[in-house]
Order: C-alpha cells, then structure tokens, then sequence
C-alpha cells in the first residue's frame, strides 16, 4: 500500500492534506493513492449542496456540520470556488464562513478550484471526496460554485442533492425550468424571514406536482424527483418519519441560516431521503443510476488523456488542417478516432487525405 495511502487511514490530518493536494493536482502518483484507498470508502454519506449565488449556501453549510458534529459524527467539507478565466486564481473563499470549526479535528474543510470545469464542481472533488472518506468522515459535504440552472454534475457525486433557493431571486417561472431544480431531492428556501417566502415555496411545489404529471404521461420517471406531489398526501408519511416507498418526491424546508432556524427540520428531511436509498428498491435502483453515469464521466476522462497522450502531433496536426480549412473537424475527429483504435499509427488528417 502506498505510504501516504497508509496514513490517511490511520486518519493523519497532515497526510489527508497532501493526498487531497495531490488528487487535486493530479500530481505524482496520486492514482496509486486512490486505488489504494477505494476498498476502505463506501461509508461516508455524500451530501452536495447547491443553489444560486448568494443564496446562502456557505452559511447553510457551516450550519449543517454544527448539527453533525453534535451527532458526533466525523464531517468532511469539499467547498469547490470559481476559477478566473482572465488570471487562472481563485480566491477559495467559501470556509471563511465556516471558521467556527476550524479547530475541531474531527471536521476537515478543503477548497478546490473548478480550474475551468463547468458543472458546478472541479474536475477532482468526486476523488477528493473519495479520500474525505477513506480518512473517516462520516459525511462529505461538497458544496458546489453555484453556476446556475444546468449545475447536475453534482447529482452524479452525491447521495442527496440540497438545492438553496432564496426568495426574490427569480420570477415563479425560474422554478419551472429545466435543469439543476428538477435533480433536487431536498429544498432549503434559505432567508425565509424575508418577503417572497411563501412564494417561493409555491412555486418549488408547483414545479414538482408538474414534474410528476410529466412522469404520469410519459409513463417514465425523470431523474429522481418525478413524483407527484400528492404523493405525500396518498400516503407517504409525514417528515420525519419512514421513508416512502416508490420514487422520492423532493422536500422542503423553510431556512433563516444566520439565525439558525429550520435547520434541525431540514436535517430531518435530509435523513429520510437517505433513509430511502438505503431502504428501498427505488432508492438501490437510483444510486445504480448515479454510480453508472459516474463511470461514464470517469471512462470518458481516462479515454480522452489517453487519446490527447498518444495522438500527440497527429492532434496538433489536425487543428493546423482543419484552421486551413484542409479537413472539416467532423472528418479530422472521425480520422483521429481511427488512428487512436489503430494505436495511433495512422498519418495525420490534412490536405490530401
């Protein structure tokens, strides 16, 4: 096994840094450290936390490791920040806003930059939430940049998806479109002292009683918040209580971070939703789903570094063909593609091919 693989399960803090540092990096042989550190992950209870800019996700999430650590439970934080497409800096700001646990050793908060991932996460939080978890976190919150409505790339990370809302960020039609609303599986409509509240909260309900007409007339489920909203009132038990068979149906909890309110009712909510993958044929079936389109994301990265590293001048050589408009990039990807199966053998695509 390798040694820095050896000291983060012996739960060294020192060792767990630099093994996320490499992760991050993608330095060294930080593969052999996560193949080493695999077989001792699978505990931790991955929790991703998203929502628009300034919807109070940072606070939100300093609140739920308070809730946690009072549980005794070991927390893990992946607080993931924008990275500047001008200057490639990132300010990694998001623990400051969780500077309250920075002296508990049983709480690990690291920040990464997206280093121009587009998701909402950085090409390496899923493997450095791998390591969280092999160090023994009990729960991996991975808060996300907060790019938008097309943020899913956390729902193929995480368990439980928290989606932060706020009142009056948006007309009731932002909660009806596509996108990141429709992969929650738990809503926070955080400031809920402010005016549009309630509004708010009509219209996530709205969203998801249409989502589960949509699931009725196609007669497929989307994702895994297509269920009817009245669901909950057929049966389904109130929050809190066991979770409800058949497909989940999003929750929501009202929020005040600053003043830690509604905070314990959320966790509650957050509990069932776990409760359900664990306990239930729909909740098995969903992290199959996750784990599968996380393979794809993983088989399509190793892929294309393997095709980048041995195409080498025959890649470089395409562009040059295709910006003399020599070869479409359609036939140039389609002729690289063929010189990759052929162990990149094949001549460049240019003029005269």
């Amino acid at each position: 096994m390798h040694p820095l693989a050896e000291k983060v399960l012996a739960r060294d803090l020192r060792a767990t840094a630099r093994a996320c540092r490499l992760v991050d990096d993608r330095a060294g042989d930080h593969a052999a450290i996560l193949k080493d550190l695999f077989p001792h992950t699978g505990r931790a209870w991955i929790l991703g936390v998203t929502g628009n800019p300034g919807a109070g996700k940072s606070t939100l999430t300093d609140r739920l490791i308070s809730v946690f650590r009072k549980q005794d439970r070991r927390v893990a934080v992946v607080a993931v920040d924008p990275t500047s497409p001008f200057t490639g800096g990132a300010i990694l700001g998001d623990r400051i806003r969780m500077q309250a646990h920075f002296g508990d050793p049983d709480v690990f908060i690291r920040s990464l930059a997206t280093r121009g991932a587009l998701g909402g996460l950085s090409r390496s939080a899923v493997d450095v939430a791998r390591v969280l978890d092999a160090w023994g976190a009990d729960v991996v919150l991975v808060e996300t940049v907060g790019v938008g409505q097309d943020e899913l790339e956390i729902t193929r990370a995480a368990h439980t998806t928290l989606v932060v809302a706020a009142p009056g960020m948006g007309d009731e039609v932002q909660a009806i479109k596509a996108g990141i609303l429709e992969c929650a599986d738990v809503f926070a409509v955080n400031k809920a002292d402010r005016d549009g509240a309630d509004a708010a909260v009509r219209d996530l309900e709205l969203m998801i009683a249409l989502g589960g007409e949509v699931a009725k007339a196609t007669g497929r489920a989307r994702g895994h918040s297509a269920a009817a909203l009245h669901a909950r009132a057929a049966g389904a038990p109130a929050p809190g209580g066991e979770p409800p068979a058949g497909p989940w149906v999003p929750a929501i909890a009202r929020t005040v971070a600053t003043r830690n309110e509604g905070v314990a009712a959320l966790v509650e909510q957050l509990e069932r939703h776990r409760a359900w993958l664990l306990g239930t044929e729909e909740g098995a079936a969903r992290q199959e789903e996750r784990l599968r389109e996380a393979m794809h994301v993983q088989l399509r990265d190793a892929l294309t570094d393997a095709a980048v590293a041995a195409l080498g001048p025959a890649l470089d050589a395409a562009v040059h063909a295709v910006s003399r408009r020599e070869v479409d990039p359609y036939t140039a990807s389609e002729r690289l593609v063929e010189a990759f199966r052929a162990g990149a053998g094949a001549a460049a695509p240019g003029a005269g091919a």
